[in-house]
């Protein structure tokens, strides 16, 4: 009995032993084989940034809704020097700060113009565009100077800066003031007679004016107007994402892919 008992020990030693080895247990105390560099590289973080797609040159949208334009290609340039992906979702003017504020948008590039204001509420990066305001008015117009638009009827688009300059100048609560959700509608405003002036960025006027010629636009320049700069926006206090964006302005301005695309858009620098 002694010598039966001693041979079943054995043979479930025997049977506990394969099955460790089956489930893995011959590798017990051994350390996992090292990664020698074969493994995937970590992936580029993607942010989602905001832009109000109705502001050609600077964003736009084609009509299978893809978003273009000159920021839209500075950003991408951007996020590729830096090492950090890009997506843009079309985000109304008069929600894209809000949106920022909530977290729905890592950052916001659309032809936003830096001021002490939003800089309260935000941080931006180093400047990146060189802007003012210009007046668009019929061909006819007697407007000559921006103090003409007093007693005139004139569009500006809502929280923009021409929307600024024109309260400054009209009063806050003044009926004269036309305010529209984008800029090319305030433009159809002027060319229906409903308005007498436009007041907007540059390279905006500029561009529609050009691509409409038969509506016989002209435009008014007045060196009452402060240059302004746009910046690329992000939360108050993001710095990690902000010195991404800084590092990639800094190289495209360095390496000439900014005057590439900046020549793509608005022709060489004067």
């Amino acid at each position: 009995m002694q010598m039966k008992r001693g041979f079943a020990l054995t043979v479930a030693s025997l049977l506990l032993g394969t099955t460790l080895t089956a489930c893995g247990g011959g590798n017990v105390g051994q350390a996992p084989a090292p990664n020698n560099g074969g493994g995937s590289a970590p992936q580029a973080k993607e942010y989602v940034v905001g832009t109000d797609a109705a502001y050609a040159p600077f964003e736009s949208e084609t009509e299978k809704k893809e978003i273009v334009g000159f920021d839209i290609d500075l950003l991408k340039a951007v996020a590729d020097k830096a090492g950090f992906k890009v997506k843009f979702v079309n985000t109304p003017w008069e929600g894209i700060f809000t949106a920022l504020q909530n977290g729905e948008r890592d950052m916001l590039i659309s032809a936003i113009t830096i001021t002490d204001d939003r800089k309260k509420d935000m941080d931006f990066s180093d400047p990146y565009f060189e802007a003012k305001q210009l007046i668009a008015v019929s061909k006819d117009s007697k407007i000559a100077k921006f103090d003409d638009l007093k007693g005139k009827k004139v569009g500006v688009q809502t929280g923009t800066t021409g929307d600024e300059v024109v309260t400054k100048l009209l009063g806050k609560d003044s009926p004269d003031i036309k305010r529209f959700e984008s800029t090319p509608l305030a433009l159809k405003e002027l060319q229906n007679g409903g308005v007498e002036a436009v007041v907007a960025d540059n390279g905006v006027v500029i561009n529609y004016v050009k691509n409409n010629t038969a509506q016989g636009f002209k435009m008014v320049d007045d060196p009452a107007f402060e240059k302004e700069y746009y910046g690329i926006a992000v939360k108050k206090g993001n710095t990690d994402v902000l010195n991404k964006v800084n590092d990639g302005l800094k190289k495209i301005k360095s390496d000439g892919t900014y005057d590439k695309i900046y020549e793509q858009y608005f022709g060489k620098k004067q």
